[in-house]
């Protein structure tokens, strides 16, 4: 498939703001509000990052849009489409982190309630986003339930990375809490991932060049694609770069968004820095796994083969 960095950056940034929110409120939960110098300030000042970072995913996703003016109805088809409940659940946390962070701006009793329905709309969200790849099944790369677990992790790895930044600058006495959570979930996003890549890599294709024309001969070679130029199936459903980019990109995956965030993380967990060098690590930890999760969903939908490139492939 061609990438598009529209999609790109709605899932990433989208998927780094829910983890936020859902970091957020498990220290709300857990009894931090308040103890250890954590004022709802902090709460609030993460609740705004939150938002901010879903605006500007849902600003991208206007640009994938050949009619931005009709978005609306992208949510008519909720009973059958994925893509329809995402577009219905992302307001719906959007709305719940403004009231939430609202709620700790103004020191409201009410913030545990209103989050409550926030963290299962991030929750809901990770679902109909995986779902919408997940269930296109002539895609094998994606079909699988890995699709849903790594978009799940990584969005939660991201957000808790973000959320010890965060408490390096502001909360320190919550840093190191998070700190070990960013570890412990890049870790996991990052095993996980790498048993997808394991997994793509053993998939045999269910169709050949025979079944995609219909032909049974043994020997079928295409030598022109049949027509002058380019089309929408020869851009849209193949990125156009050689296996030696995908191989790259795939390292800087892995190194960027798993391995170097992994090794700062830890580093902020058992050296014996000061606080302002800590905040430079965590912060340089979040930096890495944002340019490394960056490459990692352009290397998602890269490696997806969509059937029709066995008809171009003289052209892919």
């Amino acid at each position: 498939m061609n990438p598009a960095w529209s999609v790109i950056l709605l899932t990433t940034l989208c998927g780094a703001a829910q983890g936020l929110f859902l970091m957020l409120y498990g220290a709300e939960l857990a009894g931090w509000a308040g103890r250890g110098g954590v004022g709802p300030g902090f709460f609030a000042m993460g609740g705004i990052v939150a938002f901010v970072l879903t605006l500007a995913a849902l600003g991208a996703s206007f640009f994938h849009l050949g009619r931005p003016e009709r978005a609306w109805r992208a949510a008519a088809m909720w009973r059958t489409s994925w893509l329809s409940r995402e577009v219905i659940v992302l307001p719906l946390f959007m709305a719940g982190a403004f009231f939430w962070t609202v709620g700790h701006w103004g020191g409201a009793p009410w913030t545990p309630l209103v989050g409550a329905a926030a963290a299962v709309a991030a929750l809901a969200l990770y679902l109909c986003t995986a779902m919408i790849y997940m269930s296109i099944r002539f895609i094998q790369e994606w079909a699988s339930a890995w699709t849903l677990v790594n978009y799940t992790l990584i969005g939660l790895a991201s957000g808790a990375t973000l959320a010890a930044a965060l408490a390096g600058a502001r909360a320190p006495a919550l840093a190191p809490a998070l700190t070990a959570l960013a570890l412990a979930l890049t870790l996991a996003a990052g095993a996980t991932r790498a048993a997808s890549l394991v997994r793509n890599a053993r998939l045999a294709p269910r169709s050949t060049m025979q079944t995609a024309i219909g032909i049974r001969h043994p020997q079928i070679r295409q030598r022109a694609m049949g027509f002058m130029g380019g089309s929408f199936n020869t851009r849209e459903f193949f990125h156009g770069r050689g296996a030696g980019t995908l191989r790259w990109v795939k390292w800087v995956m892995a190194l960027a968004g798993f391995v170097l965030p992994a090794a700062l993380l830890l580093l902020a967990l058992v050296s014996a820095w000061t606080a302002v060098t800590l905040q430079w690590v965590l912060a340089l930890a979040f930096a890495a796994q944002a340019l490394g999760l960056l490459a990692e969903r352009w290397f998602f939908f890269a490696q997806a083969r969509h059937p029709q490139n066995l008809y171009y492939q003289a052209v892919s």
